[in-house]
């Protein structure tokens, strides 16, 4: 797969950055009415997965007397929690409703209340990495202190960070339990800075988060177990998200900074699809349809799979590499290209 991306960014070197390919794709996509909003369907979604919310806490407290039931539920919540974070991406990306204020609502109260992050930062973090996916000094994904995406930036390491990225690969997976609590640190460090398009409105719903968060683990659970809970529900939920995040773009096609290259290969090329099916799908919330939804971040999620068959269609009479793999497969790349990208660490040390 590194080879892969290596000629794939020789190849993309002096393509004009014109979007008539792309212009040409959207009126194909527009024909079929895959832009067109599906409130009905977002809307039961949306009720489906908050209804997993209230299952949680009916099954936390009902399994309180039996602590390894409650570690089974601290799983279930980390699932919840992810598809809840599902949710507020759709909404982020204005996919289920029309009105701006209807979306925003569905991601502060998703995103603030629910899982604890806050809704602005992410929608400011995530926008940057949709205009310039995979570019270096452009899209906050790849700028990962614990990780090195080029053997330059791996060289730059120093004292443990330079350790870890040597061995990266092996580090990578313990590494995405932190995702989760990570996005809640920088939610409450962007709060704090008074960034916050709703800032007064995101505060409090993110203070009522972890008052009724905490409230109500520590007044069911002992206090060693409320923390063993917190730690499986937090560190699960990180594993969870990270993993489905890593497949998107690692290991795929890094463009320098300013990069010259149109907006419908800049897309296709940084992104790689998992393999479609039910399970999948739903697993993903969506995002293993990840090359359509960079090219079409406000397409419904369940417009997806309808639009796959054009655009990789399209992609494949134009000479553009279009990447699909199973979920296995796309880790065995990802852990390939981290692997290599600490080879000269590991050579330096040696």
């Amino acid at each position: 797969m590194v080879a892969q991306a290596r000629a794939t960014q020789i190849a993309v070197v002096g393509q004009s950055a014109d979007g008539a390919s792309y212009a040409e794709l959207k009126k194909l996509i527009k024909e079929r009415g895959l832009l067109e909003k599906r409130p009905g369907r977002a809307l039961a979604r949306i009720l489906i997965v908050d209804s997993l919310v209230i299952a949680a806490i009916v099954a936390f407290i009902a399994a309180r007397e039996v602590f390894w039931l409650e570690c089974l539920v601290a799983l279930f919540f980390a699932f919840v929690t992810t598809q809840l974070g599902f949710v507020g991406h759709d909404a982020g990306h204005r996919q289920p409703f029309g009105p701006t204020r209807l979306n925003d609502l569905s991601g502060l109260f998703h995103g603030n209340l629910l899982v604890g992050m806050s809704f602005s930062w992410w929608l400011e973090k995530h926008n940057a990495h949709h205009a310039k996916p995979n570019e270096i000094d452009s899209d906050p994904d790849i700028d990962i202190p614990m990780l090195s995406f080029s053997h330059e930036e791996a060289l730059s390491k120093k004292g443990a960070l330079r350790f870890i990225s040597a061995h990266q690969a092996f580090f990578f997976f313990p590494l995405l339990m932190l995702v989760a609590m990570d996005l809640q640190k920088s939610s409450v460090i962007f709060l704090a800075r008074g960034k916050a398009r709703y800032q007064k409105t995101e505060v409090a719903l993110l203070l009522l988060h972890y008052i009724a968060y905490f409230g109500l683990i520590f007044a069911v659970l002992p206090v060693w177990q409320g923390v063993v809970f917190t730690l499986i529900h937090q560190l699960v939920s990180g594993l969870y998200l990270g993993s489905v995040f890593a497949p998107n773009h690692k290991g795929m096609l890094i463009t320098e900074h300013n990069c010259q290259i149109d907006f419908l290969r800049r897309q296709v090329l940084t992104a790689r699809n998992v393999r479609a099916g039910y399970l999948t799908d739903e697993w993903y919330g969506g995002l293993n349809y990840q090359i359509e939804h960079h090219l079409f971040p406000a397409m419904p999620r369940g417009n997806l799979a309808q639009a796959q068959r054009i655009i990789r269609a399209y992609c494949e009479e134009r000479g553009v590499s279009y990447h699909e793999t199973s979920m296995l497969q796309s880790y065995r790349e990802i852990l390939s290209f981290l692997h290599e990208m600490g080879e000269p660490l590991r050579a330096s040390a040696a």
